[in-house]
């Protein structure tokens, strides 16, 4: 049986099933049994691997109770981001290259039903009314819709699939994203309680690098995490309370924002906060929260550079507080955030750090940085390749209060 004909046999099977079973009445395990009975009979004869018939059986019931043509795209480890542009076009991300499948939705109709499968179990809605949404699937990957008439292409559906065991600072030295002696200081830097803002471009790492980084966090502190949609795998960390927004429902109400949940947060007790991405106005409760007591938070924003991310935490405060002066914005970023890595990714699609910048203050109208190590390329990077490691500056750290707070004395 060719893959052709497996197709149109999988066709019949569905057809055959949702005609003659009560699919209401029947629980998931009887309904892979009876589809098995169906697939058996219905092959008699002809010549199916076990393989095959494995395949078809899976591809049916997926087709019913599962994602359909997503379900095996999931489970493949290899595959880390998924982008299909209406039911004809599936693309997926693997080993950092970008493949069109030759697989597609029957319909546009199906690609639906499982956008709305995916988007009901975090219990959220997307519709014509409402026809973006940010959610995530069962197992913590992050999902964004786009329904038409805002999507020409048909409905497009975004999934970044995350590592099913999580990211730790020792797999980011394996991957050479960041050196032992870097780690070290690190791991300084999160017990002292400096406030990090990880920047960086789409797809550059930095939700995976603060997930690792989090890890140096004290099991005996009160974290609280703020996310749009659930997807930070913080482990070892007993007292840790995750937040996650609301999209507002058909009537329009019942919203909860990142704002809400910082502000809510802050009456919690938190020792930390840690917010996965800032976007907008929030920026201005999340420098507020650092400015009043919460050292130690760490977060995530877009950004080409570690200038163009306090450029951009203007504009976002800015978005939070219209009429608040520059100057003051300025003085809130500079006192709020301690250190900045930035990361990237290059252009052999591998992730690395790039930077590791202190922020030292305002002056002249202008927010003062201290890089303190920079990302350079060795003689042995080429066109394909990129070589190289994170090194030490010249200068020397200058905000070194937390570190003689926390009684350290190694420098940075």
């Amino acid at each position: 049986m060719d893959f052709k004909q497996e197709q149109q046999f999988v066709t019949s099977i569905k057809r055959y099933v949702s005609e003659n079973l009560s699919l209401s009445q029947i629980d998931d395990e009887e309904l892979e049994e009876k589809i098995e009975e169906i697939v058996l009979e219905r092959i008699g004869t002809e010549y199916c691997s076990i393989q095959q018939r494995v395949s078809i059986v899976q591809q049916v019931y997926s087709s019913i109770r599962g994602f359909g043509l997503l379900d095996s795209i999931i489970s493949d480890d290899t595959i880390t981001e998924v982008m299909i542009n209406g039911p004809d076009n599936v693309f997926i991300e693997q080993n950092g290259r970008l493949f069109k499948m030759d697989k597609h939705f029957e319909s546009q109709r199906k690609l639906e039903d499982v956008i709305q499968r995916i988007v009901g179990l975090a219990g959220r809605e997307v519709n014509q009314a409402n026809p973006i949404c940010d959610t995530r699937l069962p197992d913590g990957s992050r999902v964004n819709v786009v329904l038409p008439p805002i999507a020409l292409c048909g409905p497009t559906l975004t999934i970044r699939k995350f590592s099913k065991t999580p990211m730790t600072i020792e797999k980011l030295i394996q991957y050479g994203s960041i050196t032992q002696e870097i780690a070290d200081k690190l791991e300084i830097l999160v017990r002292a309680k400096y406030n990090i803002f990880i920047s960086g471009g789409t797809g550059s790492g930095k939700t995976t690098f603060l997930n690792a980084l989090s890890n140096y966090i004290p099991k005996d502190e009160r974290v609280i995490t703020i996310e749009d949609s659930a997807e930070l795998q913080i482990t070892g960390v007993d007292n840790l309370v995750s937040l996650e927004t609301r999209n507002a429902n058909t009537s329009g109400a019942g919203q909860i924002t990142i704002r809400d949940l910082i502000k809510s947060s802050l009456r919690m007790r938190p020792e930390r906060i840690i917010v996965g991405e800032v976007r907008g106005g929030e920026a201005l409760d999340m420098l507020q929260a650092m400015n009043t007591g919460h050292d130690g938070s760490l977060s995530t924003g877009h950004a080409n550079s570690t200038q163009d991310m306090l450029s951009r935490l203007e504009t976002m405060v800015l978005q939070g507080a219209e009429g608040l002066p520059l100057e003051a914005i300025k003085q809130q970023i500079a006192s709020a955030v301690d250190i900045i890595i930035h990361l990237s990714r290059l252009r052999d699609k591998s992730r690395k750090t790039m930077e590791i910048t202190e922020v030292v203050g305002v002056e002249n109208g202008q927010i003062i940085l201290n890089p303190l190590y920079k990302f350079e390329e060795d003689a042995n990077s080429t066109l394909e390749k990129v070589s190289g490691s994170l090194k030490r500056t010249d200068n020397k750290m200058i905000n070194d209060f937390k570190l003689k707070l926390a009684g350290i004395r190694t420098e940075i």
